[in-house]
């Protein structure tokens, strides 16, 4: 079992939370409850950064102290964590006394050292520069873009002054040479060969006081009270204050050190460079720096970054009160590539929910529990009091996409990879080749025939394999997760997320299932109630004669394989008899249509679904998830027109 720390960036307290927090925040959660699931002992840290010159000024212009706004917004970054369900192990501060106490002993350390070639490790020198007080940093003449700040585009201001100043310069051939051989330090690679790029031209020294009579909320320099600490340098070492790092042993309260640091692609010079120069400075080996750097992308409307200025920023609570927090989770974990840039936008939102939490997942649980409760008295399936299994030829033809221990072993590699939406991808594809497993073996066909203990076995196999998924999803969509588990009668109990999932046999045959409301009840965008009659869209009485509607007599009716709603029909209308291609298999099974006359548009050009053709389309009501075909009141022969 090997320890997993994880953190967030300490998100920074001028604003409430919006979608790129959220998503980074969510991000390390699914990463740790993946390594809880697996059974390692995990830690996970978020938190807030609320020194510097931007919060100053905003509480001062609201007429109140730093330390009562930085408390007012904490609040709300708490509040969206909770209701995000988001379980972290510790949320630090950098306003709270266990940091500022090890940020100042290092500040001490740091001083009264010197480096290898006999440097002072922090020295003071009058510096002059560019300076923007929205990011808190200085600039050469070099850096700016038509004289205003590159980060932010805002005026900056000729500053002269003393400082101390950091001598990160002297690490600079150690942190290449460092970066070159520890190829998994900064991720993704790309990222990596960005940082050896900045490498390349000189390193200068960081800048990590600013005067108090220009900003007195911050640190204050154990060795110089006229200053405070440069908001980067107190913040970066968050990471270890929050595991009680002592300064003197250089041993750690909580001993979870190193760690993986999730942080989005605008903060990677920080954490690249910056933080391992630091802690070597501290006395850090390099078999003590950070485990893994790894850098987010963007999440983009119509191709561009969300900014407040702009006012494109996403709310995260506010798409949870629209749609729900699991599908909101499962939807930023499986639209983003981990390490590149993802648009948002509600009609990929609605696209991806309907697709696999409605049509694949939700649909597999409804079918499962519906098929146990009819054919097997609503209890986990049995054979002879065993535990049903694949049999020898499912087993060497792995009919579902992956055996499901397969499963959980290709899920570890996958995370250790941090190719999360692979590992969510082949999660999703075994859950649907669960729904082939189903049509390919037709329990309802088994059913009929009497034929219990293969049926037995094929609900127990379709049953175990949906709980495994459902246990594999849960680091994503973990309250509609236990509501699967649930639905199988198994218990919800905290060991089963903490390395208790076993390879197969997890359901007890014999167990009452307790069927549930439906799992993702299908989306759609609401179109304004106008819309319609503004646009004038009506057809003529005489566009309304040329469609052929006519009565059709189901002959047969099958699954179109690999397909969750669709039937394959053959019916007869009069003499005539023909293929349609209907999607209706939620609702209604082949056995219950045969026989049964339907309404048909008989005059529709032929067209190919899934390469089956169809030739007309059946006619039905929907009112929300609910659909029934028409029929005729009184019996009449097939073929009668509709008039």
């Amino acid at each position: 079992m090997k320890k997993f720390y994880i953190t967030t960036p300490i998100y920074y307290v001028n604003d409430e939370p919006h979608i790129g927090h959220a998503y980074c925040t969510v991000l390390a959660d699914v990463f740790a409850r993946y390594h809880r699931l697996l059974g390692n002992p995990t830690y996970f840290l978020t938190g807030t950064d609320e020194h510097g010159q931007k919060l100053q000024d905003t509480a001062l212009n609201k007429g109140i102290e730093p330390q009562r706004y930085c408390d007012d917004i904490v609040k709300g970054f708490k509040e969206t964590w909770r209701k995000l369900n988001i379980k972290n192990d510790d949320f630090i501060r950098t306003t709270e006394k266990r940091h500022i106490d090890v940020v100042t002993l290092i500040l001490k350390k740091l001083y009264e050292s010197k480096n290898e070639a006999g440097q002072s490790q922090i020295y003071d020198a009058e510096y002059e520069g560019w300076y923007c007080k929205y990011e808190e940093r200085y600039w050469t003449e070099k850096d700016l873009v038509e004289g205003k700040c590159p980060e932010c585009n805002r005026p900056v201001q000729r500053l002269s002054e003393k400082n101390y100043f950091f001598r990160m310069s002297f690490y600079q051939d150690w942190l290449v040479d460092y970066i070159k051989n520890h190829p998994q330090f900064i991720q993704p690679d790309f990222r990596r060969n960005e940082v050896l790029g900045f490498l390349k031209q000189p390193l200068g020294d960081l800048c990590i006081s600013r005067p108090k009579k220009r900003l007195s909320w911050g640190i204050p320099l154990p060795f110089d009270e006229d200053y405070v600490c440069y908001v980067w340098f107190d913040a970066l070492i968050n990471y270890i204050s929050a595991i009680g790092y002592n300064h003197e042993t250089g041993e750690f309260e909580k001993d979870w050190w190193p760690a993986v640091h999730l942080i989005g692609k605008d903060i990677l010079t920080t954490h690249a460079v910056y933080w391992p120069c630091m802690l070597k400075a501290i006395g850090f080996d390099d078999d003590k720096m950070p485990k893994t750097i790894f850098a987010t992308g963007w999440w983009l409307q119509e191709g561009a970054k969300m900014s407040k200025s702009v006012g494109n920023v996403i709310k995260p609570l506010d798409l949870v009160d629209k749609y729900g927090v699991d599908p909101f989770r499962f939807y930023l974990i499986r639209e983003m590539t981990l390490g590149q840039d993802a648009t948002f936008s509600e009609e990929s939102f609605i696209k991806r929910y309907n697709s696999e939490l409605a049509n694949d997942l939700g649909n597999l649980l409804s079918r499962t529990v519906k098929m146990i409760s009819s054919y097997c008295d609503g209890k986990i399936p049995d054979c002879d009091g065993k535990i049903p299994e694949f049999s020898e030829q499912e087993k060497a033809e792995q009919t579902l996409d992956e055996l499901p221990y397969l499963q959980v072993k290709q899920l570890k590699e996958e995370l250790n990879a941090f190719r999360l939406n692979n590992a969510v991808d082949k999660i999703m594809s075994f859950v649907r080749s669960i729904n082939r497993f189903i049509e390919h073996n037709k329990p309802w066909v088994l059913a009929k025939q009497n034929d219990k203990l293969e049926l037995n076995r094929v609900l127990y196999v379709a049953a175990e394999s949906l709980f495994i998924s459902a246990v594999c999803l849960h680091p994503i969509i973990p309250s509609k997760s236990e509501e699967i588990i649930s639905q199988l009668g198994h218990k919800i109990d905290s060991k089963l997320f903490s390395g208790g999932l076993k390879d197969w046999g997890n359901l007890q045959p014999g167990t009452k299932i307790k069927p549930g409301e439906s799992l993702f009840p299908r989306l759609q965008k609401v179109k304004p109630e106008t819309e319609n009659s503004e646009k004038g869209e009506y057809i003529s009485f005489d566009d309304f004669k040329k469609a052929d509607i006519r009565v059709a007599e189901v002959i047969s009716a099958d699954k179109v394989t690999g397909a969750d709603k669709l039937l394959q029909l053959q019916i007869k209308i009069g003499k005539e008899q023909r293929q349609i291609v209907a999607g209706i298999a939620k609702n209604y099974s082949p056995e219950d249509l045969i026989g049964k006359k339907i309404i048909v548009v008989v005059n529709l050009q032929p067209v190919k679904i899934r390469g089956i053709e169809s030739n007309g389309m059946l006619l039905a009501a929907t009112s929300g998830k609910k659909l029934v075909l028409l029929t005729t009141d009184m019996d009449i022969e097939s073929g009668a027109g509709v008039s």
